[in-house]
């Protein structure tokens, strides 16, 4: 075991992370919250019939004036106006939102991922609500690496937008870069638990000489965590830190609601209702018509009474 993960490491340190990418700055506080704010009211306002531009438009007059903010969406609703995508305002906003923001946006617009706005705007909000707390790089990728796992939004340009978050140091944007490239080859509990500070006290309780090739980036804890899971499903190692290093909750995809089947169910049932309530009038009546039931299939092959009484001379 200590072999493999050795050589690992070693690869692993060996093609490195030369950087190369721009990168928007880190922001203040009351910029997130501003933010988180701004995908509350998207996400509640559109959930009650008002146009996406609408809602820009009004929401730019209730944002705090000291903030970047409200010229940021003052473009987004010219954005959304000349080409009616909101994705290609936060892609063009680098300075100010992360490339993450922008590709979590634009799988929204991806007919084959199937996201919903609502959803990716609840994750949105929630990131953002976890940046104007007390962030950690630790918790802040396992979230944004769960939003790509839960939502199947696609592991390659997902971590590279990760990867351009000014957030994460050059140590984390190292590891990032190892996850992008081992992703599909080693678990990601393998790859927390190999640059914890667990799996470097016990490897020097064996060698106590021994030096990592990466520093760790994860704590004991977290590395005890993912090593307890490793070999089962990513989402059941998500769930532990959540619940205990309370890391912050992706929100969990809602099925499709669909109210076709469901109007044909209900049309359905009231079919049945009233040729019951029919029935019950004609036994009041003295009038039940047997023949509206039909006839059972074991006795389809007998002829009808009335047939046998035409036959008679």
């Amino acid at each position: 075991m200590q072999d493999r993960t050795a050589v690992l490491l070693e690869e692993t340190a060996a093609f490195g992370y030369h950087g190369g990418m721009s990168m928007s700055a880190v922001l203040d506080r009351e910029e997130h919250i501003e933010q988180a704010y701004l995908f509350r009211v998207l996400r509640e306002r559109m959930a009650e019939g008002m146009a996406m531009q609408e809602v820009l438009q009004q929401v730019s007059q209730e944002i705090l004036a000291t903030t970047r903010l409200p010229y940021a969406v003052q473009f987004l609703t010219a954005e959304v106006k000349h080409t009616g995508l909101l994705s290609s305002g936060f892609a063009r906003l680098r300075h100010y939102f992360t490339p993450f923001q922008a590709f979590v946006v634009r799988c929204t617009e991806d007919e084959k991922l199937r996201f919903p706005t609502e959803t990716a705007l609840l994750v949105l909000q929630r990131e953002a609500e976890y940046r104007a707390g007390n962030p950690t790089p630790s918790g802040l990728f396992v979230y944004q690496f769960e939003v790509l796992c839960r939502n199947r939004l696609g592991y390659a340009d997902g971590l590279t937008a990760i990867l351009g978050d000014p957030f994460y140091p050059p140590d984390w944007r190292e590891f990032v870069e190892m996850v992008r490239q081992q992703i599909g080859l080693v678990e990601i509990a393998e790859m927390i638990y190999l640059r914890s500070e667990q799996y470097l006290q016990e490897r020097r309780r064996q060698e106590p000489d021994y030096e990592p090739p990466l520093p760790p980036v994860f704590g004991a804890k977290e590395g005890k965590i993912a090593g307890a899971n490793r070999g089962k499903d990513p989402l059941f190692l998500f769930a532990a830190l959540q619940r205990q290093l309370n890391y912050p909750e992706v929100p969990r995809p809602r099925p499709r609601d669909d109210l076709a089947p469901k109007l044909e169910a209900i049309e359905a049932r009231l079919r049945e209702l009233d040729a019951r309530l029919k029935l019950v009038e004609g036994e009041l009546r003295g009038q039940v018509d047997l023949s509206q039931f039909g006839k059972p299939e074991l006795l389809s092959d007998l002829p009808d009474d009335d047939d046998e009484a035409g036959q008679q001379p």
